[in-house]
């Protein structure tokens, strides 16, 4: 994603409305999600199940999609019923409710570990202290805050053209709030909710960072924190009730919320915040360590319903938690990574010692629990420790090279680690199986994500070559680029709105009520290629030493990788299938790979 930055001249279409802010400038000139032709769309599909099939199962699938496709047969109904829902002008962008629902909010499974991610901060050498820790990156956080409220924000460009920003209206004040058969997001108004929640021994504290028309400076917010350590006491884990199915949360909200009108304000003050900062016990060292704390922690000081929520160690150490409902990464990627830079360059004034004499103590938010609302908290600490405790979690932080030496390869970074997890995956199994990347469709209006289909049969052949004790480097190479650039190729087709995945849900998502569900959909070939035995995406800052969540099916993978200029650090996560083997053929893979790719560098001249 490229930075922010002005555009001097921008493309035909695009125009600008001053009146919406600076952040939201592009907002109605962005173009319309496509939908893709039927034709296209049947072609790239049986092109990604080939190298997954059988050659019966493949003529099977040919069959249903040719069925499907045929002029007066089923797609072609339903197509002219997505285009039409994309023409309406109430519609923004065709999928938009439709996936929100389906892939977030109707999903059931609990956020943690299945939905949320995890960002592992450097250590900032200056601020040991947790409380000086927690300040500064509450000041930086203000700061980024401060231009989304206004509209200020410039938007993110890419490949020139710029993204859509209408997601960052989810990221301050706004919560995640669990009802059946779908959860709902609760947004509030930023001028009346100034204050920020700090969760410490699981007991949580409203803390206002205006005062008076007047932000709290770093050691104003100090203070308050430093305050929130001395007087927290242990209190019911009210918290771990955020990390149920959703269904069972569902029906315990309710009764939290009307057990007494304390628990209704402090749920209000909570849901209502600006973000969330939790002040944990623990003192990670290791990344592992500092993986497992921010992703899940104990599972206690957390309101996990919160879309942004820092976390700050007893030793300093510090990260990030996201509830992926409204928001990708790309838009608390960008947050997390201006926070930390803004520190590491000492940007703003973190060092105004100034402070306010008559600072109200921050305000501990008090819960009513009766026995049995004790008792759902019971269940569901017992709930988490199960699904924390069948999750495995590798970091393989590869110093071997990084995107400098890829680069001199002539080869796209983030396609190449992505062959680096074919191979891995291919050593690990002796074959390949479906695997998701996620590829931003933020350059249409209200765009989120679209499916990268990484396995072709170009990426098959080269893991087979490299398997292969015959194949020769120049084999393999060969190989490799053509897998690379099969890779590159779908990935910008889908980042243009030109998937396979979105493109079917949608057509299906048009069937009537009695209408009879077309053979394409029923074929075994159709759910297996979109069973994500590997889920992969990238995101890489320099600020970062972590970043990852979990697999998304009982017996597949979550790879999370970050390419940074001489090292790659992929998070593995699995449900006991072997992460730390996985970690070592990662680490195998990326080594082989450049033994293949070394000879094609041109060799130094020899000085005269």
């Amino acid at each position: 994603m490229a930075p922010a930055r002005k555009q001097s001249s921008l493309p035909a279409g695009y125009k600008e409305d001053l009146s919406k802010g600076a952040m939201l400038r592009f907002e109605d000139s962005l173009p319309r999600l496509p939908v893709p032709t039927l034709e296209e769309t049947a072609k790239r599909y049986l092109k990604s199940v080939h190298p997954l099939l059988s050659q019966k199962e493949y003529d099977e699938t040919s069959k249903a999609v040719n069925e499907f496709v045929a002029p007066g047969g089923p797609g072609e109904k339903l197509q002219r019923r997505l285009v039409e829902r994309r023409e309406d002008p109430k519609h923004r962008n065709w999928i938009y409710e439709w996936w929100n629902d389906a892939a977030y909010l109707t999903y059931r499974d609990p956020v943690v570990p299945y939905v949320s991610y995890f960002y592992s901060h450097r250590d900032d050498k200056k601020r040991r202290n947790p409380a000086k820790r927690a300040a500064a990156m509450s000041t930086a956080v203000l700061e980024f805050k401060k231009m989304v409220d206004e509209g200020s924000l410039e938007p993110e460009y890419m490949k020139k053209l710029p993204m859509a920003m209408s997601s960052y209206e989810y990221m301050f004040n706004c919560c995640r709030v669990p009802k059946k058969p779908a959860d709902t997001a609760a947004k509030y108004p930023f001028k009346e909710n100034q204050h920020i929640i700090a969760i410490r021994k699981n007991q949580f504290w409203k803390i206002a960072h205006e005062i008076n028309g007047k932000q709290l400076n770093t050691s104003e917010l100090e203070l308050q924190f430093q305050r929130v350590y001395e007087k927290a006491e242990k209190a019911p884990a009210v918290g771990l009730l955020t990390t149920q199915n959703r269904d069972v949360w569902s029906d315990v909200y309710p009764k939290l919320k009307a057990a007494s009108d304390v628990n209704a304000a402090s749920l209000e003050a909570i849901e209502s915040a600006s973000f969330v900062v939790c002040l944990d016990d623990a003192s990670p060292v290791t990344l592992e360590e500092r993986a497992h704390q921010y992703w899940h922690g104990d599972g206690a000081n957390r309101w996990f319903d919160k879309p942004l929520q820092f976390i700050v160690n007893e030793n300093g150490t510090s990260g990030f938690m996201g509830e992926h409902s409204m928001m990708d990464g790309t838009p608390t990627h960008r947050l997390n990574d201006y926070a930390n830079q803004q520190i590491f360059t000492n940007a703003l004034p973190f060092d105004d010692p100034n402070v306010r004499s008559d600072l109200p103590n921050p305000k501990p938010l008090r819960f009513e629990i009766s026995k049995a609302l004790q008792q759902d908290i019971d269940d569901s600490q017992a709930h988490f420790s199960r699904q924390i405790g069948s999750h495995e979690l590798r970091v393989q932080a590869y110093q071997g090279y990084g995107k400098g030496l890829i680069k001199k390869f002539k080869c796209s970074p983030d396609a190449y680690v992505q062959m680096i997890i074919q191979l891995a995956y291919h050593k690990f199994y002796g074959k390949n199986r479906p695997t998701y990347e996620s590829a931003a469709t933020r350059r249409f209006q209200q765009g989120r994500t679209e499916t990268c289909r990484t396995v072709s049969d170009e990426s098959v052949a080269f893991c087979n070559a490299m398997a292969d004790p015959n194949a020769t480097p120049e084999q393999c190479q060969k190989n490799l680029r053509a897998a690379l650039d099969a890779h590159v190729k779908y990935i910008s087709d889908a980042s243009d709105g030109r998937g396979v995945d979105r493109h079917l849900f949608g057509l299906k998502k048009c069937l009537k009520e009695g209408e009879e569900v077309p053979t394409l959909y029923k074929d075994p070939a159709y759910t297996y290629s979109s069973t994500w035995f590997i889920s992969s995406s990238q995101l890489s800052s320099e600020y970062f030493n972590g970043y990852g969540w979990s697999q998304v099916i009982d017996d597949g993978w979550g790879i999370a990788y970050m390419i940074n200029e001489n090292s790659i650090q992929f998070n593995v996560c699995s449900k006991g299938l072997g992460s730390d083997k996985m970690s070592f053929y990662l680490n195998e893979a990326a080594g082989d790979m450049r033994d293949i790719m070394l000879p094609t560098l041109d060799a130094p001249k020899a000085k005269l």
